[in-house]
């Protein structure tokens, strides 16, 4: 009679946004909300990275060295977390889906790569992804793990202690200042000197054109547009909420707590996405 009994996990009520998404061609937009339930924390939420530090920035990250360095360095710690992540029931479901010829293209705002480790197949990176670089001085691009092997070799005694052992969302973790100064970066290899930088859209870079381009046109195409796990607070993915309120295309957000969409959405779901997805997915994908 001592037992304890584990909570049961609440599925709200989904027939609206299944009968949405049960009409096929449905577009997903994607935020870091998906990812939670595979470690990688959001920016926003209630354990949000934002809520503890600031991310690095486009301005930061091209005009300070330091500052630059300081990113690698932090990186080089926290890519094993990222590159150990594994795609959760979410991400599962939304694939399902797909596969299941609901779901058409998938917009995501994260750089983890889950989406596609999940089983999802035309996705498009709105914010790029952490598994590649690119070098700021040339423009090649090549396999982050391939970094990874050049920086091991040169850092072999590299190895301090994070602050803690939550990576941030844009891949580096929280390190001792005085811990810098013993790490190692190195250049481009296409070009001998270039520096590299991930192949992410920093806080104040601009997304490329032709990338925004492609999502209007993936949203417009649509007959539903579905947001899952984004407070959609940047404009980056709030425009393309924007775009479907003005065409006429359905919205379903699915998220925990507040959106700025809110009162654009013809569908609204506050809570977990990995309750409610696999629910939606066992519903219509079978």
């Amino acid at each position: 009679m001592g037992g304890v009994t584990a909570p049961l996990t609440v599925v709200p009520d989904l027939d609206d946004l299944a009968r949405l998404v049960g009409n096929g061609n449905a577009v997903v937009l994607s935020g870091a909300g998906l990812s939670t339930d595979s470690g990688i924390p959001d920016y926003r939420g209630a354990t949000g990275s934002l809520r503890r530090h600031t991310p690095m920035t486009w301005q930061t990250f091209t005009r300070d060295p330091r500052g630059r360095h300081r990113y690698w360095a932090r990186s080089f710690v926290g890519w094993r977390q990222i590159a150990g992540a594994r795609p959760n029931a979410g991400h599962r479901a939304v694939a399902a889906l797909q596969d299941a010829g609901l779901v058409g293209g998938i917009i995501t705002q994260n750089v983890d790569g889950l989406h596609q480790a999940g089983g999802a197949t035309d996705v498009l990176e709105l914010h790029g992804g952490l598994d590649r670089t690119v070098c700021l001085q040339c423009g090649d691009v090549a396999p982050r793990a391939e970094l990874d092997l050049r920086l091991r070799e040169v850092n072999p005694g590299f190895r301090p202690e994070p602050v803690d052992d939550e990576v941030n969302p844009d891949g580096d973790v929280e390190l001792p200042e005085e811990a810098l100064d013993g790490f190692v970066m190195v250049d481009c290899l296409a070009c001998g000197g270039g520096p590299l930088k991930p192949d992410v859209v920093f806080f104040g870079e601009t997304v490329p054109p032709d990338r925004v381009a492609a999502a209007y046109a993936a949203v417009c195409s649509a007959r539903s547009l579905v947001v899952l796990g984004s407070s959609l607070t940047v404009m980056s993915g709030y425009r393309f909420v924007l775009r479907a309120e003005k065409e006429g295309i359905p919205v379903a957000i699915v998220n925990c707590g507040p959106t700025r969409g809110d009162d654009k959405a013809d569908v609204r779901v506050d809570a977990p996405l990995g309750s409610v997805l696999p629910a939606l997915a066992d519903r219509l994908a079978r």
